[in-house]
């Protein structure tokens, strides 16, 4: 009869009888409000540009510096974020968000020139980045490893149903105003409510941030193990509450410090650690295919081709159904599959599909009075890939990229790598969304969406490189 060691795979097993699943399922759907509060924020800006150009007279630059404010504040956020919640903790930070996305929400709709709407902006983004990094930590910190990569996956299901939400506002305030800048509520023009309703979910995560534990991992980080130890029993029981404990302190013991930014380098070599490289390909090679130009720039792209405003704006929803449509698989399939499997389709799936909308934004014609269209099927085509490089998108590197950032560093480094990974995110976020409108003109919409499909083809071959599965394994298991 072979015996198990204590802290096995069965010990595991029969742990997870004693988690209360109530309890997790309710902090978790807390945290992932931060997702959505992430998504909301980044796709308001999709359907306002028009308002935009009108009140601040900008042109395609100035369009694109408004657009990617944001980008500039979620780059700190995420930086700082990571070093931050090692220090004030996962939840005062998420708390901090929360605050900053009420204030940016009111300022930015109330802005009376780009300079102030691009601070307010600025703000939003320093929200937006600490939720993009520090929510997949929580969750990952506060969840059985059998079932961590669906409940996850959640915080991007709340990222697109927030962009989706925006989306779904943008378009019924353009719809009953007469267009986005007419004259609405209060005689304030209808995108300056697009921005304002956004103080309502934040006021909502600001208060239900209140009710949720500090994550344990954190606690015992700090010495506070009483603290951990009774969030722990209320999660998992007494018995897997002790054995935790002590499995978080030991991976903390073998380095004698708190937690460090110098720790991402290997103390043997002196080179940063192979598993941070991994991480920040992850997070630029999930920017780097172009997605937040659909999510940015969606009724703008589409009205190029010939789409009317309105119908522009629809297709933004029916892309952001069909993106939450695509996590909801991921959500079923992320811990039985694996992640890296689920990645390696991602890239595959969006370089053929973004090859094909390259291709049919490639065939547009310019008519006598200037108007764009695609000949032919050719928008139609242009519409079904981009809809599918979509779905490819956020059921695999949309999701998965979160889920691995939030548990593929091991205990002593998540925060700093978090913070490395963050901040490389959004530089590439910021690169490929400012640099959109003006690309759109030239070269062109057909070598723009060429260049995300030869990254979409590149990061197939980093992730058989660099990517290791980590489904299943305990945090305190990860190697770095």
């Amino acid at each position: 009869m072979v015996m198990m060691e204590p802290g096995g795979p069965a010990d595991r097993d029969a742990a997870m009888g004693q988690v209360n699943m109530g309890f997790i399922a309710a902090i978790v759907a807390v945290a992932t409000i931060g997702g959505f509060m992430f998504g909301y924020d980044s796709g308001v800006i999709n359907g306002t540009q028009k308002g935009l150009e009108s009140a601040f007279d900008l042109g395609k630059l100035g369009i694109g510096v408004n657009v990617g404010a944001i980008l500039i504040g979620s780059s700190i956020g995420a930086f700082g974020a990571g070093r931050l919640a090692d220090r004030i903790g996962r939840r005062g930070v998420m708390m901090g968000s929360a605050f900053l996305f009420l204030v940016s929400a009111l300022v930015a709709g109330a802005a009376s020139s780009s300079f102030i709407f691009i601070l307010a902006r600025i703000v939003g983004g320093l929200g937006v980045g600490a939720a993009s990094v520090i929510s997949p930590v929580y969750i990952s910190e506060v969840t059985p490893a059998a079932i961590r990569g669906r409940l996850s996956s959640l915080q991007q299901v709340m990222i697109i149903t927030g962009l989706t939400g925006a989306f779904v506002a943008n378009f019924a305030l353009a719809r009953y105003a007469g267009g986005s800048t007419a004259s609405f509520w209060f005689g304030f023009t209808a995108w300056r409510w697009m921005f304002w309703l956004q103080a309502i979910p934040a006021l909502v995560y600001l208060l239900a941030l209140l009710v949720i534990p500090e994550s344990p991992r954190y606690l015992v980080a700090r010495g506070r193990d009483d603290e951990a130890h009774k969030v722990l029993t209320r999660l998992f029981g007494t018995a897997e509450a002790d054995r935790k404990v002590g499995e978080i302190r030991g991976s903390l013991a073998a380095d004698h410090h708190r937690p460090k930014l110098s720790d991402l380098k290997d103390r043997t070599s002196g080179k940063i650690r192979p598993i941070v490289w991994a991480g920040i390909g992850l997070a630029v090679f999930q920017q780097l295919v172009g997605i937040n130009v659909v999510f940015y720039y969606g009724a703008t792209l589409w009205e190029a081709v010939g789409f009317s405003e309105d119908y522009a704006l629809q297709t933004n929803i029916l892309s952001g159904v069909l993106s939450i449509a695509a996590c909801v698989f991921t959500i079923f399939t992320v811990d039985r599959i694996g992640r890296k499997p689920l990645l390696l389709i991602g890239s595959a799936g969006m370089a053929v599909t973004l090859a094909v909308v390259a291709w049919a934004f490639s065939t547009a014609v310019t008519d006598a009075a200037g108007g764009v269209s695609l000949p032919g099927n050719n928008g139609v085509i242009a519409l079904v890939a981009a809809n599918l490089y979509v779905i490819f998108f956020n059921a695999s590197w949309g999701p998965v990229m979160w889920v691995m950032l939030g548990e593929m560093f091991p205990n002593q480094i998540r925060g700093s790598g978090l913070a490395v990974a963050g901040f490389a995110q959004w530089i590439a976020n910021a690169a490929i969304s400012v640099s959109f409108p003006a690309l759109a003109v030239s070269p062109g919409l057909a070598v723009t969406y060429t260049g995300y499909a030869l990254f979409a083809a590149i990061s197939f071959f980093f992730v058989r490189k660099m990517v290791h599965e980590t489904r299943g394994r305990e945090l305190e298991d990860m190697q770095g």
